[in-house]
């Protein structure tokens, strides 16, 4: 009898930490094996989850039944969460790359009030992240896999100002400020013109 509370408590907590993530299903394929007596069908589900506060990870599963290969994706997302740094919450710190493959990526960041401007296996992984306002483009394959994995190659690459600082031994706001001044540079060389 003593037993039930704690099990209760114990559940209670997992569902807790399980409703911290946001889970997006980008892709649902179905594939076949083909064995003496025919074919026997399966599902393969990619999955990103995230907490919309700066952690993100993807995950592949592959089933019998569609609900068992999303679980199977879910928790492969969770062990491979990576936590990317936010400017103010709401975008990306500086302009990067990603590749893998034969798919390419190009993400922006963006002034307030810009909105997810990317494509809908980059969609999900943006509104996961929790990023409102970034601009993205896809170069090359639309296979969701790829897209996916080279869209986290490029967020593995983001820096904040601080980690940059900390690498070089230099103050935050002299990197803050370089970058200001980088910016007013290039606006009034477009001014010169």
């Amino acid at each position: 009898m003593a037993r039930e509370p704690r099990e209760r408590n114990r559940r209670e907590d997992r569902e807790e930490r399980e409703s911290e993530f946001q889970e997006k299903l980008v892709h649902i394929n179905r594939v076949a094996k083909v064995v003496k007596g025919g074919r026997r069908f399966a599902f393969a589900a990619l999955v990103v989850l995230g907490d919309q506060k700066g952690r993100v990870g993807f995950g592949h599963g592959k089933a019998r039944e569609v609900p068992d290969a999303i679980r199977k994706a879910s928790d492969a997302a969770k062990r491979n969460m990576i936590r990317v740094p936010l400017r103010e919450g709401r975008t990306l710190h500086h302009d990067v790359h990603g590749q893998h493959g034969s798919g390419r990526v190009i993400l922006r960041a963006a002034p307030p009030g810009t909105g997810i401007i990317a494509g809908g296996p980059m969609r999900a992984v943006f509104e996961t992240l929790g990023i409102q306002d970034v601009v993205a483009k896809s170069l090359g394959t639309s296979n969701p896999y790829n897209m996916v994995q080279a869209t986290f190659n490029a967020l593995k690459r983001e820096d904040s100002p601080r980690s940059v600082a900390a690498r070089r031994g230099k103050k935050v706001s002299d990197i803050v400020a370089r970058r200001r001044d980088g910016a007013e540079g290039q606006g009034q060389a477009a001014q010169d013109v």
